[in-house]
């Protein structure tokens, strides 16, 4: 039994199997729950309009009226299954973890006041020496959303990052997990492009790379707030993992995260508290992720298909 099956509003079973799957994985469950409250919402909205109608038509029955709240109710589902009107995007974010705000409050010796040179074009990593299984520099448009293929085509890339580290790859990709909701919300350009940003970075009047400005979610005084902000944009996936050994290691207010890179848990630990992210619950969010079904499941099957090549 699938989250798919919650498809039709009168399937109960699918409500069951998304209930059981949300006690085994809030986050792999989270995005269908926001979904399904913009249905709701979605629903609401078309009876208002409904009852904002003159009405009275020659047709006009309470059997039709039955039939058309029928169809009105499929509908929203539909509507929200599909690209949606973007409030369960806005939930996810809400719920799931905002969007970090690594420059936020960073001092000029941070920095030592230097301008921060986009990441140069890296050629593809190869996995097992097979281009197959390799990521690549771009990486797919857009991710499917399952934890599967985020971190089977995103695998190679965070193995060499997570080398330079000396932290496990399956914790980096926790992180880009929580910020993009494992692939589904990367940041696009204005015309639709992917800024490959998995990581959150912000760009400020240093960065001399390209930029995206997006809404993101930054908390103040444990309060969400919705605000505007530039992020850094890359050419692939691969200059994205670049960026952020490199942010990581340039700037001194990581380096206690960096001697923790031996245990996920306290590394993130010391990098919320460094001020990478203004979430109180950012370390805490990326540990659920990591220890997650999925994230097993998902490492399970890389490490058969290794032994297998």
């Amino acid at each position: 039994m699938t989250l798919d099956m919650a498809q039709v509003y009168t399937d109960f079973s699918g409500l069951a199997a998304l209930k059981a799957r949300a006690r085994e994985d809030q986050e792999a469950a989270l995005d269908q729950v926001t979904r399904q409250f913009e249905s709701l919402f979605l629903q609401m909205m078309l009876k208002s309009m409904r009852d904002a109608s003159f009405g009275g038509g020659l047709m006009d029955s309470e059997q039709g009226e039955f039939y058309r709240d029928m169809y009105d109710k499929q509908l929203a589902m539909d509507l929200s299954g599909r690209q949606g009107i973007g409030l369960a995007d806005v939930l996810k974010r809400q719920l799931g973890g905002a969007m970090a705000a690594p420059g936020e409050g960073l001092s000029p010796e941070d920095y030592l006041g230097t301008p921060i040179p986009a990441p140069a074009a890296r050629s593809p990593i190869q996995a097992g020496g097979d281009a197959g299984t390799a990521a690549g520099r771009h990486g797919p448009a857009r991710f499917d959303g399952s934890p599967e293929s985020f971190l089977g085509q995103l695998w190679p890339l965070a193995e060499e990052a997570a080398a330079q580290l000396d932290l496990a790859p399956e914790a980096l990709l926790a992180q880009a997990a929580l910020e993009t909701g494992w692939g589904r919300h990367v940041m696009q350009q204005g015309r639709g492009e992917s800024s490959h940003n998995l990581f959150g970075i912000k760009a400020d009047s240093r960065w001399q790379g390209d930029r995206v400005e997006v809404s993101t979610l930054e908390y103040r005084d444990g309060v969400a707030l919705k605000t505007r902000a530039d992020f850094r944009a890359y050419g692939s996936y691969e200059d994205s993992f670049a960026d952020y050994v490199d942010f990581v290691q340039r700037n001194p207010r990581y380096r206690e995260a960096l001697d923790k890179s031996a245990d996920p848990e306290a590394y993130f630990s010391a990098l919320q508290e460094a001020g990478y992210a203004t979430d109180p619950a950012y370390a805490e969010k990326i540990r659920r992720i990591l220890n997650s079904e999925s994230m097993q499941r998902a490492r399970q099957s890389i490490e058969e298909g290794v032994k297998a090549t």
